[in-house]
Order: C-alpha cells, then sequence, then structure tokens
C-alpha cells in the first residue's frame, strides 16, 4: 500500500553561536534591533516535512510517495533522494524559484532564531492529488497554504483517506478551515502545543475533534503520546535515546511509523510505539535525514524495547 506524501521539501541551514542571544540583545533597544552572530559552525541539511517523512518511511521499509514543489536548486537534494530510491515522480520543480530554505541559528541556551523563504513550496498547489497513482492513503503535512487546502479537498473527493498534520502551518488557518480539515481527515495528527491551538481555534475539545476521526494522534515530547481511538484514549510510552541530540524532525519521524502502521493494518497501541522508536532513533543524530537503520534492525531494536516482536 502506498501513502501520498503532501508536504514541503526544504533545505535546512543551521548554524551554532557560541555565547548567548540574551547577552547581546538589549530589552531597551528592540525597537532599533540591528545585530549579527559569528557561527563557526554550520550544517546544511536536506529537510521539509514530506521528505523527511518519506525518508522514514524508506527505513521502515514502507512505501511513500512524495508530492512536492522545489526550486532550481533542487539537484543536491534529488541526488540524495535517488542515492536512498525515493520516488522524484511527483516532485515538481519551479524554475524561477529557491526550494524552500530555513536558515537557524541557535545559541547555548538551545533558544534559536530562524528565518524561512517558502520559495517553489508556495507553489505547492500546482500538483495535483489526481496526479497520482496506485496510493491508497495520504498525509497533507506543512506546505503552502492553497495545496494544504487544495490537496485535502482532493483526497476527499477521491475517497482517499488521509492525515491531516497541521504543524508548522496551524497559524496560516482560521477556525472555519481547520473544521473542514478536521471534517474531511480520516486521522488528525499534532503535538501537544499544536493540540491546545487546535483546540481553541476550533472551538472543539480533543475528545469532540477526537469523535471526529478514526485517530487523533497528540505527540507529547518527553511526556509520550496520546492516541484517541474509539472510545479508547492509548498511552504510548516515549522511547529513552542513547542521547539527545537535535531533536528537529522527531515530529516527521514519528509521523513517518503512523504511515508505516497503517499501511499494514496494525493496531494503534503497536502503531504508537513503532512511531515512538523511530522518533527516539532520529534523536540521537544532527539533522533529519542523518540516521540509518534497516528493517532488521528496527526490529531487533523494537523487540528488545517493548518486549514483543513486530
Amino acid at each position: 500500500m502506498t501513502a501520498l506524501i503532501c508536504g514541503s521539501m526544504a533545505y535546512d541551514t543551521v548554524m551554532m553561536f557560541e555565547g548567548r542571544f540574551r547577552d547581546h540583545i538589549l530589552p531597551d533597544r528592540l525597537h532599533v534591533l540591528n545585530v549579527a552572530f559569528l557561527t563557526p559552525s554550520m550544517r546544511r541539511n536536506f529537510g521539509g516535512c514530506a521528505g523527511n517523512i518519506a525518508y522514514n518511511l524508506k527505513l521502515l521499509g514502507g512505501d511513500g510517495l512524495i508530492m512536492a514543489t522545489v526550486g532550481h536548486d533542487f539537484a543536491p537534494y534529488g541526488e540524495w533522494l535517488a542515492r536512498w530510491q525515493i520516488a522524484r515522480t511527483h516532485v515538481r520543480v519551479v524554475p524561477d524559484e529557491f526550494t524552500a530554505q530555513a536558515y537557524i541559528t541557535t545559541d547555548l541556551d538551545n533558544n534559536q532564531i530562524t528565518a524561512f523563504h517558502p520559495g517553489a513550496m508556495n507553489h505547492s498547489h500546482l500538483n495535483r492529488v489526481s496526479d497520482s497513482s496506485g496510493v491508497k492513503l495520504g498525509i497533507v503535512a506543512p506546505d503552502g497554504r492553497a495545496g494544504m487546502l487544495e490537496h485535502t479537498e482532493q483526497f476527499a473527493a477521491a475517497g482517499l483517506p488521509f492525515v491531516f498534520d497541521p504543524g508548522q502551518g496551524l497559524p496560516m488557518f482560521g477556525g472555519e478551515e481547520l473544521r473542514a480539515f478536521i471534517e474531511r481527515a480520516a486521522w488528525v495528527a499534532v503535538n501537544d502545543y499544536e493540540a491546545s491551538v487546535l483546540s481553541e481555534r476550533t472551538g472543539w475539545s480533543l475528545e469532540h475533534i477526537a469523535a471526529k476521526v478514526r485517530a487523533l494522534i497528540v505527540t507529547r515530547g518527553a511526556e509520550g503520546s496520546w492516541i484517541f481511538a474509539g472510545s479508547e484514549r492509548l498511552e504510548i510510552p516515549v522511547v529513552a535515546a542513547a542521547r539527545v541530540v537535535d531533536p528537529t524532525g522527531c515530529g516527521d519521524a514519528y509521523r513517518a511509523g503512523l504511515l508505516y502502521g497503517l499501511e499494514r493494518g496494525l493496531d494503534w497501541a503497536t502503531t504508537g510505539r513503532i512511531a515512538a522508536l523511530v522518533a527516539s532513533i532520529k534523536i540521537e543524530q544532527h539533522g533529519t535525514q542523518q540516521h540509518h537503520f534497516s528493517a532488521d534492525e528496527f526490529q531487533q531494536r523494537f523487540r528488545a524495547v517493548f518486549g514483543y516482536a513486530l
């Protein structure tokens, strides 16, 4: 079963400032802010929600098809996808735009200042769900606003169940639009902060949202995650990482685990544990696509952590 992954593709440029922002940003001078931070170390990672989800799903042995828009500078990312045999059939190049870019500066307190250029992502509505074939489910992850709205409608019109994953795109939508997303979705996946915002903007409690979909998934960082399915609220435990290096992309890794479980018709308790383990493995490495494991290695670690085999 193939999952259509609608979302962003981006380059993440991550820089480390070996100081603290608070020592250089004066509260009484914010109205004339003009600062520069020397960043001796820098990494450029392949990222974006669709790319991250597809990469993790590939590691698990799942089947994902990316649908995204990228810019004229996409070649290095395209070569990376080819290396991992991740299909680019529905990755559309917009010649006059850059691929979406995030520039992230982190200080010694793990505070971050981020600048994000959406570039080609704003053209995601040029892709249509009906352009794909052989897909049985999908996900609408953070992307261009028009693309998220239209892809949701297209999934519903095609009768294809999908995960609604608003993520950092949540602020773009009002209550009426968010209620429409939920009404069309089969599953909703958010973190605990996004869950609060989603509830406040829609005027619906989490229980009310859960009643409208097959399952509502709420990740809660170090507290694990909740999966509201039917009348149950399953408690999915967090998987302790060998070392905590970089949480960026953990949410996307978790969602890849969800898609893997959905593709295989697994129960929610197992699906949630797969997702939690993928997220834990990701947090042990810098970047969003620098961690690696084979399907056998994952199954061995799953058994060691949870005490039963997949």
